[in-house]
């Protein structure tokens, strides 16, 4: 299911984001360079890791702890403000992998009056295989720059944005998961690209900061690791999501795959009573094979601690562009609502 309505739009989408990497991006880009967020600049402060008081009251802000120097694939135009978008390998300590994210920070971010103030994160994860770009870093869909102009309107929180690819490989659907014999890509979206937000990042010392989306099995992923790990994340984004694992790699692994099954762990949730998860589903009206499935799901498992609310783009696709525009549509507010905004 996934190949078939996804891996056309994302060929594509491909294509565009290396030639925006290459000179073609969002904005006034300019050769790649070093560029390192936690370095003093126009309106930023480098601290040591810190999350004690201020004004007399305890801080949640998290100061960047080992912050380094990513390789800047472009700049953020219109209401980005020219900011970059920086890309860096990473070695995840934890999962033994090893794989490219991308970062942006918003406009926001840079302003001197917000030095002292940590900042709300969304993970994006794209589709298909996600491999070897993610796609949300592409000049044609404009999510750091919607998400700008979203806040600047007052409709959405200024996140700072981290884009991972999503598999090792072109060849197989990993489920963002940790399936047995497999690389640890469940760890390593849920432990180890966190823990590289926060060493480079003003980030929140709240599971309410924490937000990840995706979209199709990047929407898998993204509702599989809210459900799995709710004190990482509170809010998922699923985009045209697939609702159960269904990598051939699991075969021979019934036990640890229903351990990652979206529908086990509402259900065990919602047992247990919480903590209370949002779950923000995006469906573009013409997905006649995933929206049924979105909407059983939210029927059964959308009650207790486990919050949904679905977004229908009308003459929507199972494509990327159909979920920006949900995004927009009322999608970044509500998810908004529910999330901790830039404090010191």
């Amino acid at each position: 299911m996934r190949k078939a309505l996804f891996t056309p739009v994302i060929a594509l989408i491909t294509l565009t984001v290396l030639a925006g990497a290459a000179g073609c991006g969002t904005g006034a880009t300019r050769a790649a360079g070093p560029v390192r967020f936690a370095d003093p600049g126009p309106g930023t402060a480098s601290h040591a890791a810190d999350t004690g008081s201020h004004h007399g009251k305890r801080s949640l802000v998290r100061f960047p702890t080992r912050p380094i120097s990513f390789t800047e694939q472009s700049r953020v135009g219109g209401a980005g403000e020219n900011t970059p978008i920086g890309m860096t390998t990473l070695h995840g300590p934890k999962s033994g992998f090893t794989g490219k994210v991308w970062v942006w920070a918003p406009p926001e971010y840079y302003d001197k009056r917000n030095a002292h103030k940590g900042f709300p994160v969304m993970m994006a994860l794209p589709g298909s295989y996600g491999y070897p770009v993610n796609y949300w870093i592409g000049s044609d869909l404009k999510l750091e720059e919607n998400l700008a102009q979203w806040s600047k309107d007052g409709t959405s929180l200024p996140f700072i944005v981290v884009m991972p690819v999503l598999n090792p490989n072109d060849k197989q659907y990993y489920d963002g998961s940790d399936i047995p014999g497999q690389p640890k890509i469940g760890t390593w979206l849920s432990q180890d690209v966190p823990d590289l937000v926060r060493q480079n990042f003003r980030t929140l010392a709240t599971r309410d900061a924490w937000a990840i989306m995706g979209s199709s099995s990047g929407g898998f992923a993204a509702l599989k690791n809210v459900l799995q790990n709710p004190g990482t994340f509170k809010v998922a984004i699923p985009n045209g999501p697939d609702i159960v694992p269904d990598s051939p790699l699991w075969n021979g692994h019934a036990r640890e795959e229903q351990a990652n099954n979206p529908e086990v762990l509402a259900r065990r949730l919602i047992a247990r009573g919480g903590p209370e998860v949002c779950l923000a589903f995006q469906d573009g009206s013409k997905e006649h094979t995933v929206l049924p499935k979105v909407r059983k799901f939210i029927a059964q498992y959308g009650h207790g601690p486990v919050r949904t609310r679905l977004q229908i783009v009308q003459n929507g696709t199972h494509s990327a562009g159909t979920y920006v525009q949900g995004l927009g549509e009322g999608t970044m507010q509500w998810v908004s609502a529910h999330m901790q905004g830039p404090t010191a």
